[in-house]
């Protein structure tokens, strides 16, 4: 065992109580702010010296490795195939409802390394400067989709007007998403804004990233987990879902029923329906 991490936690201990935070002691100790948590966490249960000694006990030995069966591997092989490159946390949702079998995240990724390449989507910590403010017509355009069952809703809102597009299509895949930026930006948009922001899905990847500099001046990339961060085009969404499309399920069938009905929405919303954040003004006129 390596003694030093008692002495870590004894002394990661003694500035908790001097009213140092946890964030500011990982960094000065060269630890994660978690395990800081979890030493913190364990010694206000316990006490340091009752502590201090079930972690010595418990770091005795190596610790077994936990064996995956062989089957429960082709199950998260299939998940991940069969749910489009979906993250470990859908796949153990997946594999508990439908084969009854618990299997940690961690786990899991573990079981995909030895099939896949596995790369986050995202860099957690990449600076991406500030939440995209707009004080006039096509500077920032967010961009999102929306699950319908077998069928998804690609939508875009200009922050600063309000005004919007959808296109229904049967699969979340980078071309459809290219599709949408083409039709979005030539019928609705100009042909070019100054930022599009869009979160990291794979429908914003490939070909959707070919083509997004023809028709802007920068693509940024929201923060994940960061809701507020494509806040406008997330109440459009809800929007879309209260006054036109609903919360039911719909199949690749009914794509040309689904666009027109979206169809009929936009008009309604671009020049009848009042807007809060306009002034109780529709974001466009007849004639305008």
């Amino acid at each position: 065992m390596d003694m030093s991490n008692l002495t870590l936690i004894i002394l990661a201990w003694e500035l908790y109580q001097q009213g140092m935070a946890k964030s500011h002691i990982a960094e000065r100790l060269g630890k994660h702010r978690e395990t800081i948590h979890l030493w913190v966490k364990g010694i206000e249960g316990v006490g340091l010296l009752l502590y201090l000694e079930r972690y010595r006990r418990a770091k005795k030995g190596p610790r077994p490795h936990r064996q995956v069966d062989p089957i429960v591997k082709r199950w998260v092989w299939a998940l991940r195939a069969r749910e489009l490159d979906c993250c470990g946390q859908k796949i153990a949702y997946f594999l508990e409802r439908e084969h009854s079998v618990r299997l940690s995240v961690p786990k899991i990724y573990e079981v995909l390394r030895e099939k896949y390449v596995i790369r986050s989507k995202w860099k957690k910590r990449q600076r991406r400067g500030p939440v995209p403010q707009a004080e006039r017509p096509r500077q920032v355009l967010q961009l999102d989709t929306v699950m319908f069952g077998g069928l998804y809703a690609f939508t875009g809102i200009d922050i600063y007007t309000r005004e919007a597009d959808i296109l229904m299509a049967p699969a979340l895949t980078a071309a459809y998403g290219c599709a949408f930026l083409e039709q979005a930006m030539l019928r609705r948009f100009g042909g070019y804004v100054e930022l599009i922001q869009t979160d990291g899905g794979s429908e914003f990847k490939e070909a959707f990233l070919e083509r997004v500099g023809a028709y802007c001046g920068r693509h940024r990339v929201a923060r994940p987990y960061k809701k507020n961060e494509q806040a406008y085009i997330e109440s459009f969404n809800r929007t879309v879902r209260k006054e036109c499309l609903g919360w039911a399920h719909y199949t690749s069938e009914d794509r040309e029923r689904c666009q027109a009905d979206v169809e009929a929405f936009l008009e309604r919303y671009h020049y009848h329906r009042p807007h809060l954040g306009l002034g109780l003004q529709p974001p466009l006129r007849k004639g305008g």
